[in-house]
């Protein structure tokens, strides 16, 4: 089988590449962001089933009115179950993104762009039979190529699959906090969340400042930012907490397809490895020096460290 499953000349690559600093935009003092988020699973956790984590989600989103962008790994939910809280979300009028089917890590040598290619075609066949099902495409670990030749060749299959990619902005570690909040739970079922639900908000609104501020030092303007959190336990106890804070931070929540209008997604930036936040990316590109990867939950340890009770003695 031919490795280049589709041919696309890097003169189109380079057609189709915005340049958001090549004409200055005016500078916008209204900050806004939209919720996309992963990985929605039929996994069970402590405190909440899987029906009332997702109800607890969704709950949130249709209190501020807000139409998120749900990026699904199909293996997760492909089944009857998985269908129906599928169902329920683009009842809900959110948009359904393709997170591919197995969760690969791209960056692995031993993943080809052929497989890249099928698992993006299989990870579709879950969600196309819904009703809001949108070609964005989300990779897996936000990974998109550790060499030139994959990442300019699973560009090329987006392109001809008719995708766009489902970047992120606002990056985070959320993933690490519900790990060590659903550790907590298994061992201490009534434990006390609130230093979790603290630590974690402080956690989103100081991610949230951070690449805000890049952005503003890139491109002279804030941008419409998709923030990266998680279906799961943690975001449906503290979500709501997250968005009241970026709110009071003086971030307004838009509709996740009005985020992605941002001609700042049409970026290509030129980096290796590739991937990571659309804005550290850029940053990158332009010879910013930036910490790499931009989160990892080896960043949180200590915050995460002393969320946990003392030893007891004796």
């Amino acid at each position: 089988m031919r490795r280049r499953v589709f041919l696309w000349s890097s003169a189109a690559l380079a057609a189709c590449a915005a340049r958001p600093t090549s004409a200055p935009a005016p500078v916008s003092r209204a900050r806004r962001f939209a919720v996309t988020m992963d990985d929605p699973s039929l996994v069970e956790t402590p405190r909440l089933d899987v029906a009332a984590r997702d109800a607890a989600i969704l709950a949130t989103l249709a209190a501020r009115r807000h139409l998120a962008a749900l990026f699904v790994c199909g293996k997760r939910v492909d089944s009857e179950e998985g269908a129906k809280l599928l169902h329920r979300w683009s009842a809900a009028g959110h948009a359904l993104g393709n997170h591919s089917y197995a969760h690969r890590y791209f960056h692995d040598p031993a993943m080809t762009v052929v497989e890249f290619a099928a698992e993006l075609k299989k990870g579709e066949a879950v969600i196309r039979p819904h009703r809001t099902f949108t070609r964005r495409f989300r990779f897996p670990f936000l990974k998109e190529g550790d060499t030139k030749e994959k990442r300019d060749l699973a560009r090329e299959v987006l392109v001809a699959q008719g995708y766009t990619n489902g970047h992120v902005t606002i990056d985070a570690s959320d993933w690490a906090f519900d790990a060590r909040l659903t550790k907590r739970l298994r061992r201490e079922p009534a434990a006390d969340l609130a230093p979790f639900r603290a630590a974690y908000v402080a956690h989103m609104v100081d991610r949230a400042r951070h690449y805000d501020g890049l952005a503003r030092d890139l491109f002279g303007r804030t941008i419409a930012h998709t923030l990266l959190v998680h279906h799961s336990l943690l975001n449906a106890l503290f979500l709501g907490d997250v968005l009241q804070a970026l709110t009071n931070e003086g971030f307004t929540l838009v509709n996740a397809d009005e985020a992605y209008a941002d001609p700042i997604y049409r970026s290509l930036p030129d980096t290796l490895p590739a991937g990571e936040s659309l804005v550290a990316s850029i940053a990158r590109s332009k010879g910013a020096v930036l910490r790499y990867p931009g989160e990892d939950a080896d960043y949180e340890k200590s915050t995460l460290d002393a969320l946990e009770p003392p030893a007891s003695g004796g």
